[in-house]
């Protein structure tokens, strides 16, 4: 560029700034390193030598040791520049050609890249106080396994088993894992990311390309970039390297809506009229959140601007934009809404139990008084019993809600991208509303991401994934698990780990979007709030990503508590 463009300049500057710093560092660790006599014993010309591993920072990778060490260093220092929401993307697919490398020229042997592997997991165990999340644990190191090439060949290979072998060996929280599959996976496959969740890790969670591939096409991603995604820090859908996207932007409180919407039409005549005003105030809710976003500054960041396309060619800090610069936006409390207009048609406008303006009295109240209606709340339909009065609700509902942002753009040319999570939003809307139709109590939490209402009972796992896997989930796509807690029990037969298998299977094979399964038990979730100095390992999954339970504020722990248990028969 022209001398005379001073912030490219500066920039760059700032760029060659933070590359020295963190070669700094490194040389830093080198000299102690070497001051406690440690290095890897390398063959050179038939002469043995001691080499770091830490050169491989200057040099760049030559082993798949060395392609850890350096990845460890790059995340590290990503960390410190205050990039957090940087995961580790598709590690089986850009650590294989090291991998396979090392094992053709005889310098490694499965057993012991199984050994690397576990080593650089633990070291993501370390230090991870440096994340700012919301509760300890969420760290964003995510990591996405298998799927599909650029091109659009299988992906899972001989380091995707590797990856979970160590998981399942060392029982962490960290990474997390992501597992890409399509109804052409194998089921050994699935098989092989459930034994991970009979450990009680909370993870894999599955990522459907049938699903999720289609639907960033529809977003305007190129093809093969769509084919290359991973995930944020949760389960928000990114491309690595060329995505500044921020796809945990906001999020819109459905059941705040609908507690909206109630209040807005005391005489409305039909049950339709009060589900027109509901969306009508998703919309509005929704244009609220493109004017609040329409501009949003982003601290620059020159060291992850090294490790972006593009930002060094066009000598400007990712900050300023990249090659997908989308919001996501989450809704919440989508079984508290859909199961609340159920309960809204049956108890005022077929049964006539009560009127519109009573109900909107008795939801401030707890219906005090009214015993009865909150029995008939409670009695009413409630989406994930493939019950087709709920189902049909929550089908026009995520219509609805996939289209809300149509035309609408950011001040980077991106658009909204709305999606079914929650993140810790489940917790925060709930705050915010009195009681619910559905017989939700003031105070009570909405369930997190996508998934039944609390304390609703279900007729087991397959008609929570037949009632979840009836909308079109292609456009709603920004993320946003199924989430289903399971028994442990149900991992006690022979036969439990290809039985819940199946039906991850069967969901993917359904539409589903994503899914993660919670292998818990009440009674030890209770004694751990007793007694955590007992359950220091206790490991679930909170909203999208692992944690240890016993390090969870009180009120996320009780609401994993309150999740339903489900038997995988």
């Amino acid at each position: 560029r022209a001398e005379s463009d001073a912030e490219g300049i500066s920039f760059l500057g700032n760029a060659i700034l933070s590359v020295k710093a963190v070669l700094g560092l490194v040389d830093r660790y080198a000299a102690e390193e070497r001051a406690r006599g440690k290095g890897q014993r390398t063959e050179d010309s038939g002469q043995t030598s001691e080499r770091s591993l830490l050169s491989a920072v200057h040099t760049g990778a030559k082993t798949f040791p060395e392609a850890l060490q350096v990845l460890r260093v790059l995340h590290y220092a990503m960390w410190c520049e205050g990039e957090y929401h940087c995961g580790l993307g598709r590690l089986d697919q850009y650590l294989l050609p090291y991998y396979e490398a090392d094992r053709a020229a005889g310098r490694l042997t499965d057993a012991e890249a199984l050994e690397w592997l576990e080593e650089f997991f633990v070291a993501c165990n370390r230090d991870s106080d440096l994340y700012i999340g919301v509760q300890q644990g969420d760290n964003g190191q995510s990591v996405m396994l298998g799927g599909v090439t650029r091109e659009g060949a299988p992906a899972f290979n001989a380091l995707s088993r590797l990856c979970l072998a160590a998981c399942g060996e060392l029982k962490l929280v960290d990474p997390k894992i992501n597992l890409r599959v399509d109804k052409s996976t194998p089921l050994e496959v699935y098989e092989a990311g459930t034994e991970l969740t009979a450990k009680g890790l909370g993870f894999p969670q599955y990522a459907n390309d049938d699903v999720v591939i289609p639907a960033l096409v529809r977003w305007g991603y190129d093809l093969a970039d769509a084919r290359d995604y991973s995930v944020a820090a949760c389960w928000e859908f990114l491309i690595p390297g060329c995505g500044l996207d921020i796809n945990n932007i906001d999020a819109v409180s459905f059941a705040g809506c609908l507690d909206a919407a109630l209040r807005a039409v005391p005489d409305a005549p039909s049950y339709a009229a009060v589900e027109r005003a509901f969306l009508d105030e998703i919309q509005r809710r929704a244009d609220a959140l493109v004017q609040k976003y329409r501009h949003v500054d982003v601290l620059p960041g020159p060291f992850v601007s090294v490790l972006s396309d593009g930002c060094i060619d066009r000598a400007r800090d990712i900050c300023r934009g990249a090659k997908y610069n989308n919001f996501g936006i989450h809704g919440t409390g989508i079984a508290v809404a859909v199961d609340s207009l159920a309960s809204v048609r049956a108890l005022v406008f077929e049964k006539r139990l009560v009127t519109l303006p009573e109900l909107v009295r008795l939801l401030d109240t707890d219906f005090a008084g009214r015993p009865d209606v909150l029995s008939a709340a409670k009695a009413a339909p409630k989406m994930g019993n493939a019950d087709p009065r709920a189902d049909e609700i929550a089908t026009r509902l995520l219509a609805f809600w996939g289209h809300a942002f149509d035309g609408r753009r950011n001040d980077r040319g991106g658009l909204f991208r709305p999606g079914t999570g929650s993140a810790m939003y489940y917790i925060w809307h709930a705050r915010e509303i009195p009681a619910s139709a559905d017989g939700r109590l003031k105070g009570q939490p909405l369930s997190a991401n996508y998934a039944p209402s609390l304390d609703v009972p279900v007729k087991g796992p397959v008609s929570v994934v037949r009632s979840f896997t009836e909308p079109d989930l292609v456009p709603v796509c920004n993320g946003g698990p199924l989430t289903i807690e399971i028994h442990d029990s149900a991992f006690a037969r022979p036969d439990g780990v290809t039985k819940v298998a199946q039906l991850v299977k069967f969901f993917v094979a359904r539409g589903g979007h994503q899914m993660q399964i919670n292998t818990i038990n009440r009674e030890t979730l209770l004694d751990a709030q007793a007694h955590p100095e007992r359950h220091r390992h206790l490991i679930v999954r909170v909203w999208g990503w692992s944690g240890y339970f016993v390090e969870l504020d009180r009120e996320y722990q009780d609401q994993i508590i309150r999740r339903v248990e489900l038997a995988a028969s």
